[in-house]
């Protein structure tokens, strides 16, 4: 396993060891131990799973304190534009945002601490998206920050997206106001 940063430190690509040959392939998707090794010493808690159309942008969401989430992300089938977004008004980074493509061929992942909104943009038709999480889904404390917002300047490499109406109504991040 293979950890590199991104503009951002705390957000992480894995990279698994993949063992390929004429029968097809095989690697650990996840080993706590290996994990605890790279400095992600997380519970998980609840799985999700999404398929997707190409074209669908889901996010930006996050879950407020005491709910918030840490996520571990991946694809198995197809590709995204993976986006995360630093809520945390102590740190250096607050307002910035880092995005990667996960792909079924590149096998990566993402690791997203809590204190950031997470989205992704699927890059090709029945997308699935499979994201481990640290804190179980809580209604009450959702959040989300709109998509296109200007201050954030997201290069999404899409302008027109499909989107639920809760990602169309979301609230810019100037609005936000202290999370985390």
């Amino acid at each position: 396993m293979e950890i590199v940063p991104t503009d951002i430190p705390d957000v992480l690509i894995i990279k698994p060891q993949v063992f390929a040959d004429e029968r097809g392939y095989f690697f650990e998707s996840y080993n706590r131990e290996k994990m605890i090794t790279t400095g992600i010493d997380m519970d998980f808690v609840q799985d999700n799973e999404s398929k997707s159309a190409k074209g669908v942008l889901r996010g930006l969401h996050f879950q407020k304190p005491p709910f918030s989430q840490g996520k571990l992300v991946r694809v198995v089938q197809g590709a995204v534009l993976d986006v995360a977004v630093d809520l945390r008004q102590s740190s250096p980074t607050y307002g910035k945002w880092v995005g990667v493509e996960l792909t079924a061929k590149n096998k990566w992942m993402c690791w997203i601490p809590s204190g950031f909104a997470h989205g992704f943009l699927t890059l090709e038709d029945d997308t699935v998206f499979f994201y481990k999480c640290t804190n179980f889904y809580n209604k009450e404390s959702e959040g989300s920050v709109r998509w296109n917002d200007p201050i954030l300047g997201i290069d999404w490499r899409n302008s027109n997206p499909i989107l639920s109406t809760k990602d169309v109504e979301a609230p810019l991040f100037s609005e936000l106001g202290k999370i985390f």
